[in-house]
């Protein structure tokens, strides 16, 4: 397992600290966050007034579902999955007093315009690297659940968070077909120290590997076994996650629907040998369709299972059975977990969202209930 901790504290003491109320039962103030699609920096009033009268900027569909954390500052991606979102990459300091937090656009307020090739128009991903880059995934298709916008090509950008500046573009153009559908982005190293993205491409069922040193790479197509779910799992998420291995790195992945877990060594992925070197772990539990949420920066992975909100914990070390599962928070009936990271204090950090009301455009008038915070293991 990584050297980041939970976050052990009585839910007794939670219950009576909590500043969100019964949907934050989890909740340290201190280290807690709160977005909403309100608290967003503009570079000034007045295109604060422009964007909203003219419908650029609705905050109910604004919500934030990925993220990374370098030092004392969390990195969000905030998809345009509707229209009215006026910047898709963010961050915010962990440092902030009180529970809100207010999302600035990131690197600047010029890299968030719509239809500009050479700014963001949908982030869905972003991770960062041991050498200081923020790759981020932007698939180019903006309002994806209304009526989609082809606006740009796919592209993977690197921005150096010590000078703040793109250092790197790579068009995904010639690695994605029709039926293509980017949804997350990983970065490793090879054993020479050259850096490969993974990218989830859920529709075509593909990963696809760029060295992103020189920009080249290939599409693995995954054997018909991995698909092997509802509906063939064409429409479905395809999750990936990679644990660190003293043997070498290991990229698991599995569509939602799939009944089954599978693995592929990075060495692997990065030289494109990918016939007969997909490994089968197992067997997901019995109706357990689970969402994949992150790792420790070791060898443990999270996840938590479909519409449910506990998240746990797995040491890929052991087998993958109930028995090895571990509870490390219960959640709450509110918001869902999207993806657990590695920050700041060397905690592990949660990122929750009501996302499955917001897909069914249920969330309200106010928008999706959002929080960051560390990962609370309650005693009862």
């Amino acid at each position: 397992m990584g050297i980041y901790s939970l976050l052990f504290v009585s839910s007794c003491m939670v219950l009576g600290a909590s500043a969100f109320g019964a949907c934050n039962k989890n909740l340290i103030p201190d280290l807690s966050y709160k977005l909403t699609g309100n608290e967003l920096a503009f570079p000034c009033e007045s295109t604060k007034n422009i964007y909203k009268n003219t419908g650029r900027h609705v905050p109910r569909n604004v919500i934030a579902t990925r993220m990374q954390i370098y030092k004392d500052e969390a990195f969000i991606a905030l998809p345009r999955y509707r229209h009215g979102v006026p910047f898709t990459l963010a961050k915010f300091s962990l440092r902030t007093r009180g529970c809100k937090a207010t999302l600035i656009p990131y690197p600047s307020w010029p890299l968030q315009e719509e239809g500009n090739c050479e700014a963001f128009q949908n982030v869905v991903d972003l991770f960062i690297d041991g050498a200081d880059i923020l790759w981020v995934l932007d698939i180019g298709i903006v309002n994806t659940l209304e009526q989609p916008v082809r606006r740009c090509a796919p592209k993977i950008v690197g921005i150096n968070l010590k000078t703040n500046l793109v250092v790197k573009i790579i068009s995904l153009e010639s690695f994605v077909t029709a039926e293509s559908r980017l949804q997350y982005l990983i970065v490793d190293f090879s054993k020479e120290g050259l850096p490969f993205a993974y990218v989830a491409d859920g529709g075509s069922g593909a990963i696809i590997v760029v060295n992103l040193d020189v920009g080249t790479g290939f599409r693995i197509v995954l054997p018909v076994a991995v698909a092997n779910g509802e509906n063939a799992c064409i429409k479905d998420v395809l999750y990936i996650a990679l644990a660190r291995k003293p043997c070498g790195n290991i990229l698991y992945f599995t569509y939602l629907s799939s009944p089954r877990l599978f693995s592929i060594k990075a060495e692997f992925l990065q030289k494109g040998q990918a016939s007969g070197a997909v490994i089968d772990v197992g067997c997901k539990p019995p109706l357990g369709k689970i969402v994949i949420l992150g790792t420790d920066n070791g060898a443990a992975l999270f996840f938590r299972y479909k519409g449910e909100s506990d998240i746990f914990i797995w040491n890929s070390e052991t087998a993958f059975k109930p028995e090895n599962f571990l509870l490390v928070q219960k959640g709450d009936y509110c918001r869902l977990a999207t993806q657990v990271v590695a920050g700041y204090r060397k905690l592990m950090w949660a990122i929750e969202s009501n996302f499955h009301d917001f897909v069914l455009n249920v969330a309200g008038s106010l928008g999706p209930s959002m929080a960051v915070h560390p990962l609370i293991k309650t005693c009862d």
